[in-house]
């Protein structure tokens, strides 16, 4: 599954900022905890405003705020909002999609597309956030000597 960078970057603001509903941060601040075009990041919140995920908060210390309810937003539902599709096309060739092999591949990979739905579906903002609680800190990686 490949996500366009406009439904990565509204994953990523939704989940910073629903982790803490009280806290307000500026478009500058999340997009500099992660990396991405500030100026993306103003669309996709955008966005997320009318969704009703996010608010924005006016003023010299303004920013925005998680307004949507994290136990019922699925991961689904904010990737739903900017129209990819999990559920992909079949990438056999021609030919090859019209032969008994093909059809076989095709069937098992909808299957796939059909669990990776299922999947994004049934995890929560609030679960994913609470994952985040329960996992241990990677060690810093070693660098690679040749």
């Amino acid at each position: 599954m490949k996500l366009q960078k406009a439904t990565q970057f509204a994953l990523l603001a939704v989940l910073e900022l629903a982790r803490d509903p009280a806290r307000q941060l500026s478009v500058s601040d999340i997009a500099d905890k992660y990396g991405i075009s500030a100026n993306h990041l103003a669309k996709v919140l955008r966005d997320l405003g009318r969704a009703g995920l996010v608010e924005a908060v006016r003023g010299a210390r303004g920013g925005y705020r998680f307004s949507g309810n994290a136990k019922r937003t699925s991961l689904y539902d904010v990737i739903d909002l900017f129209g990819d599709s999990v559920k992909g096309e079949a990438d056999i060739p021609a030919p090859a999609g019209d032969t008994d092999m093909g059809r076989a591949l095709g069937q098992v990979l909808a299957e796939v597309d059909e669990i990776a739905v299922a999947t994004l579906k049934s995890i929560s903002l609030a679960t994913l956030l609470k994952s985040l609680v329960w996992q241990p800190r990677a060690a810093p990686r070693e660098p690679i000597s040749r």
